[in-house]
């Protein structure tokens, strides 16, 4: 499959080129099995179905539930129990001595900066497991995951922020989505890339109770739900790859040009992708 996406950022807006599409389909049968076609020979599919049956992340077990259950329920348990509720207070406090008045809402950005990274650093030279397109189903397919499990339960319990600013504390949305983007990286590179990641991931949940938004039992079990989102978009991988008849072998080339508008004094950067 073939797809060309140009998509040009300048400084006030953003404007989307065409997107031009040729579809070359493969057949695709039952359970992970990709047929022949012209463009790939019958031993490479026997490759691409013998590391799509042993994959470690697409296949699903059920000790992958055992540290994103134990968080949510840990979290949940925060939200009623009186002896957790002493322990929230006495950091709300703490934190309101350390902050005092000053806030620091680089958590508002920082929540994202692991899955740019997870959909960005295979592009760039970093050794990854998948292809873009499929980084981009995973992450798409996590996100959708990740949105219905997180507001579904927001407003199911009602919380009250510490900031008394709404009920819908529990569980840390930011939270939810850094760890998310955190497991992915781990689960797409190296060690020493996810060891960056998750420490992104724990300074936004720091900031989350710093800035006097989240409680502790929010951000914990925010952690459990992104960790679970993130497996979820994995587990779900062979399901979509048939769905959308992607070709783990296809080859993806991106690219990035910048550009300058003297007239309006604008910068700007072209990127263009072709899978």
């Amino acid at each position: 499959m073939v797809k060309n996406i140009l998509v040009y950022i300048l400084t006030a807006c953003i404007s989307f080129g065409g997107m031009a599409q040729t579809v070359e389909t493969e057949d695709i049968v039952a359970d992970y099995t990709y047929a022949a076609t012209d463009t790939i020979s019958p031993k490479e599919i026997e490759l691409i179905n013998r590391e799509i049956e042993n994959d470690p992340y697409t296949k699903f077990r059920p000790t992958q539930l055992i540290l994103p259950g134990a968080l949510v329920a840990v979290g949940s348990w925060g939200v009623c129990n009186g002896w957790f509720n002493g322990i929230k207070h006495d950091i709300k406090d703490g934190m309101s001595d350390l902050r005092d008045g000053h806030y620091i809402h680089v958590d508002d950005y920082s929540q994202y900066l692991p899955v740019a990274a997870y959909l960005a650093l295979g592009s760039v030279g970093v050794k990854s497991r998948l292809r873009f397109k499929e980084r981009l189903v995973v992450a798409g397919t996590s996100a959708i995951a990740l949105t219905l499990l997180t507001n579904s339960i927001k407003y199911a319990v009602g919380e009250k922020r510490p900031d008394s600013s709404a009920r819908n504390s529990f569980p840390s949305g930011h939270t939810a989505t850094v760890f998310m983007g955190a497991e992915l990286i781990r689960m797409e590179y190296s060690l020493g890339v996810a060891v960056g990641a998750y420490a992104v991931a724990f300074g936004t949940a720091f900031l989350r109770m710093y800035n006097e938004r989240h409680w502790l039992n929010d951000v914990i079990a925010g952690a459990g739900i992104g960790i679970l989102s993130a497996r979820i978009g994995y587990w779900l991988l062979p399901f979509n790859r048939r769905l959308f008849r992607i070709n783990p072998r296809s080859n993806t080339a991106i690219a990035a040009l910048p550009s300058y508008d003297p007239v309006n004094r604008a910068f700007g950067l072209a990127f263009t992708a072709s899978f």
